[in-house]
């Protein structure tokens, strides 16, 4: 299951509104296919995996991260009925599929062809591999995650406005892997006059995963190629988005902060002192500070040269 989640990621950002499942088959302990959800949604991965294995498939174990699906679509057969008719003999399974045209159904299918079924391996992981499908399906807008480049004493720019650059090479080669992550990335229309920002992946090889390119602006006006949001909400409005990353300014961050709709915080910072400068996030409207806590989780530390990341989930219910 970890080799499947592992797969899994090499489809995040590409796959949308499909979600980026990974799925392994084995046979006699010798892996005899690997599959990851293809640019687009299709092919699933479970179809990948059961094409490379191909008469092999007959009595292996198949390990997929979600439920494979139960119903067909103009774009491909349903991956149950595939599974079915290579003849697995087992199946592992991470998380039940929440889209209502499998949820359970592709588990009941593969039960009623006599497959033994198994659920929950690396559940945990799945959720977090999957979380811009996962949160689409239960908040009806992508997974929203919020960068921010700072000092220590947590300023983007000199009073001046410059900022480039805050972090070292490490943290920025980091950050364009995060960007080949996600479908969308969105900035405020200070960053955008301020920066003229590429927001581009400038990683060897990923080039062609630069994301969509948002504008945070009420007046409703982008540059070309540039789609326009007028609020935080409209988040919910973007097609073929399952991940959204917020690169910037303060007002930005501060408005997604303000609305509660950032699920992830990548803090980068940089072991200098700017002082009086520009700060990385605005008034979010916080009353007091009782409210302020108990919102935020660490879930990853690490040093990216002379930098630091540190990596937030919002807490919910």
């Amino acid at each position: 299951m970890g080799a499947a989640l592992g797969l899994g990621q090499r489809g995040r950002g590409r796959t949308a509104p499909n979600p980026n499942v990974g799925c392994i088959i084995t046979q006699n302990g010798r892996v005899i296919g690997r599959g990851w959800t293809q640019p687009g949604g299709r092919p699933h991965a479970e179809a990948m995996a059961l094409d490379q294995a191909g008469g092999d498939a007959a009595g292996a174990t198949l390990y997929t991260t979600l439920e494979p699906c139960a119903h067909v679509s103009p774009r491909g057969p349903a991956c149950s009925d595939l599974i079915i008719a290579a003849k697995i003999a087992r199946v592992v399974i991470a998380l039940v599929d929440p889209d209502a045209r499998t949820c359970g159904l592709g588990i009941a299918a593969l039960k009623a062809a006599g497959i033994a079924v198994a659920q929950g391996a690396g559940a945990d992981a799945a959720r977090i591999g999957m979380a811009g499908f996962l949160t689409r399906q239960a908040l009806g807008r992508p997974y929203v995650t919020l960068k921010l480049a700072a000092s220590i004493d947590g300023q983007i720019a000199l009073a001046s406005g410059e900022s480039k650059w805050i972090t070292g090479p490490q943290a920025r080669a980091h950050s364009h892997g995060e960007r080949a992550r996600h479908e969308a990335i969105l900035v405020g229309r200070g960053t955008l006059v301020a920066d003229a920002p590429m927001l581009d992946v400038r990683l060897a090889g990923l080039e062609a995963r630069s994301p969509r390119r948002i504008l945070l602006s009420s007046t409703g006006d982008a540059p070309s190629g540039w789609q326009v949001l007028r609020t935080p909400a409209d988040v919910a409005t973007l097609d073929a988005v399952n991940d959204v990353l917020v690169e910037g300014g303060a007002r930005a961050a501060a408005a997604f902060l303000a609305a509660d709709l950032v699920d992830r915080l990548l803090l980068y910072r940089a072991p200098i002192i700017i002082g009086a400068g520009k700060a990385a996030i605005g008034d979010i409207g916080l009353a007091d500070l009782a409210s302020a806590h108990g919102r935020w989780r660490l879930d990853d530390q690490r040093m990216l040269g002379s930098d630091r990341l540190d990596v937030y989930h919002r807490t919910r219910g």
